[in-house]
């Protein structure tokens, strides 16, 4: 059975280096899992995640026309779904601003745009000022 790129295969460590590890596919061939491809964290030291001998699920990542077989362990690892997808009216919406609830939405609307551009004219302020003192000056008068 031949591979393909993008396939999930299981293979057996045959060495280790610093850079990564060679993988023993099934009918023979030999794969290299990158040191950067062994887990979802930083690897220091490859040893500290695989042994010769184990068993381990690879994903084909590519392929050359040499023979060459780049594998990843992590990304043949099972997605885990961290981002469920969520109501709105679920999620705790914090404010420091005191908008009214009780008034509409048109009325909270104005209200934040209000809002905005004051804090929009505050930072220009503070940008210009602080370009004034470091005498900075753009050749267009900004």
């Amino acid at each position: 059975m031949p591979f393909e790129v993008g396939d999930v295969v299981e293979g057996t460590v045959l060495n280790i280096t610093d850079f990564g590890a060679f993988i023993q596919l099934p009918e023979g061939k030999t794969g290299l899992v990158h040191i950067s491809e062994v887990a979802n964290t930083y690897v220091k030291d490859i040893r500290e995640h695989l042994k010769e001998h184990d068993k381990v699920k690879v994903k084909i990542l590519s392929m050359d026309a040499n023979g060459r077989i780049s594998l990843s362990i992590k990304k043949a690892l099972p997605k885990k779904n961290n981002n469920k997808e969520r109501d709105p009216k679920d999620f705790v919406w914090q404010s420091n601003r005191n908008y009214n609830t009780n008034s509409s939405f048109e009325e909270r609307l104005l209200k934040f745009l209000k809002d905005s551009d004051e804090r929009q004219q505050q930072l220009r302020k503070n940008f210009d000022s602080k370009r004034r003192n470091t005498g900075y000056r753009r050749s267009n008068g900004y």
